[in-house]
């Protein structure tokens, strides 16, 4: 069958309002039932899943068998079918087109271990859940970018290639560069800054992130997407905690109207709209928190997984609130460049965000001051001829700011239930895996 363009393609979830209309779809066949006289296929296209019904021919014998996955363009008639639970309607089917013909059997089945759907991604994402992971990350992304145009935010696009690390240099992969060194981004933290030191006062940005990090946890990649933010003219950390707060309680928002019921009867998961003000506690008060409840984290000035799965559920448990953010880290634990206390330069302002016992945002206020900033980098060991280019950002006049680096599958991960993100990743990158 070649494409009969006075049947133009129409999405399968659309289908209730065409019965008794002569129609032509397209999509990947998810089940066949062979019957004597009959074969009934379930088609499935991005819009909706139908059973379509189609009378076995005598020349269909010499055919090669339809296999499940099978891309495939049907033209026939819509009609009213109470009895069948794909939406209470059929089509009946008199041309048929076999565009590929997937080979059988599958590699994967649904209930295959998560790496082994990852070896496979082109089958498992053409699953229903999957696909509406992809569709809720969508809208998440949308509503985000909605909210910063409306608050007069600017979009900036950060060079990958970096010639210094912009966190710690244990973390990050040195690539090859025309007979030198250069490095892939850990942040776009040193470019955000540069835009604030260049006027503009409010940025965001999008965009891939990198840390050899050699860890096998359900929360790190060693490849990942970023959501950043850094503003101008901050009085403390607590304006980018309000302002957090105001974005997140927004894009979930815009989650739960577009997908709520959808994410409910495919993942079990109800998505509650967070309320202002999320708790806070410092971490000084997160680590008695930790400890009175049995846990011993082996550092003073951090908190361990389960110290901020322990948290969480102390937060879920006296204040029934699924955030908390932890402020005050002590310096040693936070990067050189993050503004100190004045009453207390042993701590930053500085916080991160707890989201059900998972961290899926750091943030703080950056020190501006050029001097300071030289001071601190020298406290902590390191050489200052590596940093001058971004040290130079803040050499003629630097704004107030701040702002944060938020993991957009650990926010994924949290807000849908999941046990890893890899289960919300379009393709997974580890220490041990580069395909497909």
């Amino acid at each position: 069958m070649e494409s009969d363009i006075s049947y133009p393609r129409s999405p399968i979830g659309a289908l209730r309002g065409r019965i008794g209309e002569r129609v032509r779809i397209a999509g990947l066949i998810d089940a066949i039932r062979d019957h004597k006289r009959v074969q009934f296929l379930v088609v499935r296209d991005a819009s909706g899943v139908v059973q379509v019904v189609r009378e076995k021919m005598p020349g269909d014998a010499g055919e090669e068998p339809l296999t499940a996955c099978s891309a495939v363009e049907i033209i026939g008639a819509v009609r009213d079918a109470p009895s069948v639970r794909l939406g209470g309607l059929e089509l009946a089917a008199d041309e048929l087109r076999v565009h590929s013909l997937a080979a059988s059997p599958l590699p994967i089945a649904a209930a295959s271990v998560l790496e082994k759907q990852i070896d496979h991604r082109q089958i498992s994402l053409r699953r229903p859940d999957q696909q509406l992971i992809l569709a809720v990350q969508t809208t998440l992304e949308h509503a985000m970018r909605h909210w910063w145009a409306r608050e007069g935010f600017t979009e900036i696009h950060s060079p990958k290639l970096m010639a210094t690390f912009s966190e710690s240099g244990a973390d990050a992969f040195a690539v090859k560069y025309f007979g030198r060194s250069a490095f892939l981004a850990q942040s776009p933290q040193f470019y955000k800054q540069m835009a604030i030191a260049g006027g503009i006062e409010k940025v965001f940005e999008i965009g891939p992130a990198f840390r050899a990090e050699p860890s096998f946890t359900a929360r790190h990649e060693t490849e990942f997407t970023s959501i950043d933010m850094e503003v101008a003219w901050i009085e403390t950390h607590d304006d980018l905690l309000r302002l957090e707060e105001e974005w997140l309680a927004a894009a979930i928002a815009a989650v739960a109207g577009r997908h709520g019921a959808e994410i409910a009867a495919l993942l079990g998961v109800e998505i509650a709209i967070p309320t202002s003000p999320f708790p806070r506690v410092t971490m000084e008060e997160a680590q008695a928190i930790v400890r009175a409840s049995g846990h011993m984290p082996a550092k003073t000035d951090d908190l361990d997984p389960e110290g901020e799965r322990r948290l969480s559920a102390h937060i879920a448990d006296t204040f029934g609130h699924e955030f908390v953010f932890v402020t005050d880290y002590p310096a040693t634990a936070r990067p050189f460049y993050h503004h100190r206390h004045d009453a207390r330069p042993d701590l930053t302002r500085s916080f991160d965000l707890l989201f059900r016992g998972i961290e899926v945002t750091t943030g703080a206020q950056r020190e501006h001051r050029y001097d300071v900033l030289r001071a601190q980098a020298l406290e902590r060991g390191y050489a200052l001829e590596p940093l001058q280019s971004y040290l130079d950002f803040f050499r003629y006049g630097c704004p107030p700011h701040g702002g944060m680096g938020v993991g957009l599958a650990r926010l994924l991960m949290a807000l849908l239930h999941r046990q890893s993100v890899r289960e919300v990743t379009l393709l997974s990158r580890s220490p041990t895996r580069l395909t497909p």
